[in-house]
């Protein structure tokens, strides 16, 4: 249960003066609909109201706070409303006259609030004219100097939501803050000079500096901490309470995997043959695992899954491999068919299109356990589909399958042991932020016969030009070359992502007549996979796609891959889409065309494209360019972003927390001291329910 203490925080944002239904909406949009969501959401800037007493303290274009008094009003035609209202003023600190003005303005309200003769406190923009000075839109209007902050916080906004408005809201909920107890470690906060946890949030909330919002601060690094601290003890709780729990205990495989491995025509690479013990060992255990395997594009993560699955079928259980779209469950279906035709596993496909009598034949030999390998989509865990007994879980490239999610899929198929697969390379501190329940696994060897890719950088003006060269090529090689070609998201608009996708498609339909093809988010996916097989089955040599092209889709005779305006991309995005190619035998090229302009974060990232394949460099290049942004293109992928922790610059804080949260479980397990108790309430406080629910029962 929630302590009594925090329910003020987690009450509806309308339980606020002012804030009424539209003006919640957009607070939910902004940042949520509690009041501890208004509290995290943190300034981002500080406005210095300077107090204007003498005319050499004007700077021409910055805010200033002055006193005036009103001596005129000019009005103007009431017929003439794009002409704006002016009011006239003396300040009274020094000799200058100043100019308000006023557009869209309400002449009753102006002539009430600023009457002549009336002395007032304005403040805003300043701009300087011939030793007049004029204000647009002041923004404040006062009686005396204590109606105007000296200092204000300025938020991250939402169109409807003002910085104001907001931090109006915020100080109505610092001054209701509870008291809470203290969960960090006393001599580790004295160490750190770090204050409590209600002073930090005060003072994150009036900041006074430019440091008073940097990530540096005293405050900030206290609520960043807390956060980390909260999740990393969240996922320690989840981890220890699967440990617990026993799982299906596999021996090690004598027939199956020793053959599937005697069959390969190759060999594996030292990180594959490490990974597959480290997995088999886990798998003979009593415990249940659960284990993330990272692996580079093109790393061979799918044998080592196989491997995983064929241990399952040989201790007597079943095994289902989860793949994101169901071109690339096909795909996998396809691959682990042929790797075990000659062996006596039983495969079944289950996505969308299984339908009628197919898809009920599927579910009862499933059942019944005459289906030993099940490949699929997220159909293979609807409550339709009943195991007859489940070992091993596969869940290939799903970010959005989070630490709910694992845990949903433990209790749905008990004592199930659970592999989650990534290709996106992922930076060791975002690796213990996501995935901190789970052991991690890391393939960072390539096969041997995977050539590097050829990374070149040049202008976009060059694209037909080069599109002209990719078609003469096509024509005097000997061996089969396709191309993907891909358009970025120019904006944040699925219309202007296909309008970019659509016109590059004409341009090269041009050149390359019916043999090019277009794939966008837009397209039914019955008719976006048939394209998709179309450039599969070598029946068209270019293939212009949108930022859809499926993660993991097996070409090997792509050995092109064009990315347009290639300076939009974060790195972990240009890697992904590198990965396609470079899958055969034949030597491959990435050609990454920059517009008009590159910002200096850009030219780094596509310098850093060109001088390395290694993912796991990339990503951490990836988290120091983006800094606390969209690391590896987050939001799409489903890892996490913090509230108040900034990874990029606050990585320590993440290790020192790691450490802590092991500590406090090593010593108090139940969290029954006084500071487990504080350290329940925290938490409660970042919505970690889930943990203290599975963990402290």
């Amino acid at each position: 249960m929630r302590p009594a203490q925090l329910n003020i925080l987690f009450q509806q944002t309308t339980s606020l003066a002012g804030v009424g239904g539209k003006t919640a909406a957009l607070l939910k949009k902004l940042c949520g609909s509690c009041l501890i969501d208004l509290l995290f959401h943190l300034p981002s800037n500080v406005a210095y109201r300077k107090r204007i007493t003498a005319f050499s303290q004007l700077i021409n274009g910055s805010l200033g706070t002055i006193r005036i008094r009103v001596t005129a009003h000019n009005a103007p035609n009431k017929k003439r409303r794009a002409t704006p209202y002016r009011i006239i003023g003396e300040c009274l600190d020094f000799p200058a006259e100043i100019e308000l003005i006023f557009f869209n303005y309400h002449a009753d309200y102006l002539s009430a609030r600023l009457t002549e003769g009336a002395v007032a406190v304005v403040s805003g923009k300043m701009e300087i004219y011939g030793g007049r000075i004029k204000m647009l839109h002041p923004d404040y209007i006062a009686s005396d100097w204590r109606g105007i902050p000296e200092y204000e916080p300025i938020y991250p906004l939402t169109a409807g939501i003002t910085s104001k408005g907001l931090a109006k809201s915020v100080r109505i909920i610092l001054d209701s803050l509870p008291t809470l107890p203290e969960w960090a470690d006393q001599p580790f906060l004295a160490k750190m000079g770090w204050p409590d946890w209600k002073t930090a949030l005060c003072s994150a909330h009036a900041p006074k500096t430019q440091n008073d919002v940097s990530c540096l601060s005293p405050a900030r690094a206290r609520l960043a901490y807390d956060e980390l601290l909260a999740n990393q003890l969240a996922l320690a709780l989840v981890r220890m309470t699967q440990r617990k729990k026993a799982g299906k205990q596999l021996p090690m495989s004598q027939k199956l995997v020793p053959q599937l491995l005697n069959d390969l025509p190759f060999n594996l690479t030292h990180a594959q043959q490490r990974v597959i013990k480290e997995i088999a060992d886990d798998l003979s255990a009593s415990g249940q695992m659960m284990r993330l395997l990272q692996g580079d594009v093109g790393s061979g993560k799918t044998v080592v899954a196989l491997t995983a699955l064929l241990q399952a079928v040989e201790a007597g259980h079943q095994g289902v491999l989860m793949a994101p779209t169901d071109i690339l469950a096909r795909q996998h279906y396809e691959s682990v068919s042929k790797l075990l035709k000659n062996m006596p596993v039983r495969t079944a496909l289950l996505t969308a299109r299984e339908k009628g009598k197919t898809r009920k034949e599927i579910l009862n030999a499933l059942a019944a356990g005459d289906i030993d390998i099940l490949i699929g989509t997220h159909a293979v865990f609807t409550d339709e589909v009943k195991y007859h007994s489940l070992g091993v879980a596969v869940v290939d490239e799903q970010h959005k399958f989070g630490v709910q999610q694992r845990l949903a899929l433990c209790r749905k198929e008990n004592g199930v042991n659970l592999l989650i697969m990534t290709a996106t390379p992922i930076p060791r501190t975002l690796a213990l932020t996501n995935f901190g329940d789970l052991d991690i696994s890391i393939l960072d060897e390539k096969p041997a016969n995977r050539q590097p890719i050829d990374t070149r950088v040049l202008s976009l003006k060059k694209a037909e030009e080069l599109a002209i060269k990719l078609r003469e090529k096509m024509a005097t090689d000997t061996s089969k070359m396709q191309v993907y070609w891909v358009c970025p998201l120019v904006e944040e608009s699925q219309k202007s992502d296909l309008a970019a996708a659509q016109k590059r498609y004409e341009s090269l339909k041009k050149i390359f007549a019916d043999r090019v093809g277009l794939v966008h988010g837009q397209m039914k996916g019955a008719e976006k996979d048939a394209v998709m097989n179309r450039f599969i089955n070598g029946d068209l040599d270019v293939l212009v796609a949108t930022t859809v092209i499926e993660v993991g889709v097996d070409v090997p005779t792509a050995t092109v891959m064009v990315i347009e305006q290639a300076e939009r991309f974060g790195l972990a995005g240009l890697h992904q889409l590198r990965g396609r190619v470079g899958r055969g035998g034949e030597k491959s090229i990435c050609l990454l065309l920059y517009g008009d302009s590159l910002t200096p974060t850009a030219r780094a990232r596509l310098n850093i494209m060109r001088e390395t394949e290694n993912g796991f460099t990339i990503a951490e290049e990836d988290l120091r360019l983006r800094g606390g942004g969209d690391i590896l293109g987050v939001r799409q992928s489903g890892l996490m972003l913090f509230r108040l922790a900034d990874l990029s610059c606050q990585g320590d804080l993440l290790y020192t927390a790691t450490q802590d949260a092991k500590m406090i479980l090593n010593t108090d397990p139940q969290l029954k001291s006084a500071r487990g108790q504080a350290l329940r309430c925290l938490l409660y406080l970042f919505r970690k329910d889930e943990a203290i629910i599975n963990g402290l029962n």
